[in-house]
């Protein structure tokens, strides 16, 4: 394709090249007619020695004069113009290779982005068929055992056919995270704003680990952390990739954890699974279990944007609440927390309506009711509630 290139090039160059010798050469032309031009001019009694026509040619009519002047004249505006239409072309030529440069280059972004996008999906998919290969596995021992138990002629019990279950709803899960929670890099980029409030290679446990993004940042940053989930799927997800996590409860977690062992304490779009009574709970351990100068940061979805709560919240059929951020500051301050502080995530720029041209009062009405329904409809899409302790 390359080569194709560079010899397009060269025969333009090539063309380009002989029309400008051929202009050059009619150029020559029109100057050798500027002396006839001034010939024709000459009229016999006022230069008879340089005029065209004297002596027997003098009889020659002014209208024959005249047919050749205007000859003369066309044929030096005929030059004059072909000297500008090169020009013009070889504008046109250069500004035809910069439009089709640019055509080029959007082009390739188009393309790099729907790879970029496909990428992304075969990630996830990736991604999915490893979890169901795991499941098939973990089902298949599982299968057996029962098989073993009808063979005896007994029973399975409920805890039995609830062990089969479970990987299945945990895969279901995962599959779901992969799909709709966003790309790893994103959540990475998202997240990293917050380590900045745990003290520098400290302790920091978190809860509802997940796929383990927040991990990767610990570890990368040379923090102590560690990470708890439920989701057999998100577990295994964090031990390929050599984290610290295991299959657990995190209020149970966080009970047997001594006190003031923690220097920090982290959750990731958790607590609007849980219950109002377990969240209060949770609150009330981090507390328990940060040391002095500990910080705890509890990220979760904005219900005060309208945009969150429906293209979100909603979407995730295990949502239990959605916790107001005023309402998460009190929780933190109730149990001790001092420096509760609310920080809200990246704004919806692209989504907000737009504002009027600010010409009369009117305008400036709209703009301001334009103003307040974006803070409505479209404010930050999460928040993070950050405490620290005494």
């Amino acid at each position: 394709m390359q080569r194709t290139i560079e010899k397009l090039a060269h025969e333009r160059r090539e063309l380009e090249e002989t029309l400008r010798r051929q202009l050059d050469g009619l150029a020559s032309i029109a100057g050798a007619l500027e002396g006839l031009d001034e010939r024709l001019k000459a009229s016999p009694e006022s230069a008879p020695k340089r005029g065209l026509f004297t002596g027997a040619a003098s009889s020659v009519t002014p209208e024959i004069r005249e047919i050749l002047g205007q000859t003369v004249g066309q044929t030096r505006a005929l030059a004059e113009t072909s000297r500008a239409l090169l020009a013009t072309v070889s504008a046109l030529g250069e500004t035809r290779d910069k439009e089709w440069d640019a055509l080029g280059n959007n082009h390739l972004g188009m393309i790099f982005k729907s790879m970029e996008w496909r990428v992304d999906g075969l990630a996830a998919a990736y991604d999915d068929v490893a979890s169901l290969a795991r499941t098939f596995t973990l089902l298949q021992d599982q299968l057996g055992r029962l098989s073993a138990t009808l063979a005896e002629k007994r029973l399975p019990s409920p805890a039995d056919v609830a062990e089969v279950l479970e990987p299945l709803r945990d895969w279901r899960y995962a599959r779901f995270e992969n799909r709709h929670r966003g790309a790893r890099d994103d959540i990475r980029r998202k997240q990293e704003r917050y380590l900045e409030f745990f003290k520098p290679g400290g302790s920091v446990l978190d809860l509802g680990c997940g796929r383990g993004e927040f991990l990767e940042l610990l570890r990368d940053r040379r923090f102590r952390g560690a990470g708890v989930d439920l989701n057999t799927q998100m577990i295994d997800a964090c031990l390929d990739k050599g984290l610290d996590a295991r299959r657990a409860d995190m209020l149970e977690t966080l009970a047997g954890t001594p006190d003031g062992s923690l220097d920090g304490i982290f959750s990731s779009q958790v607590i609007e699974h849980i219950s109002p009574a377990r969240l209060e709970r949770l609150v009330e351990l981090a507390c328990a279990k940060l040391a002095p100068g500990g910080t705890v940061v509890l990220e979760t979805i904005n219900p005060a944007s309208v945009f969150a709560l429906v293209q979100v919240y909603f979407m995730d059929l295990s949502h239990r609440l959605p916790v107001h951020p005023q309402a998460l500051r009190f929780l933190l301050e109730s149990a001790g927390f001092e420096d509760v502080r609310i920080v809200y995530g990246e704004e919806l720029d692209e989504e907000k309506l737009k504002l009027l041209p600010a010409a009369d009062d009117r305008s400036a009405i709209l703009n301001d009711d334009i103003d307040r329904l974006n803070r409505l409809l479209f404010a930050a899409p999460d928040y993070a509630a950050v405490g620290r302790k005494k």
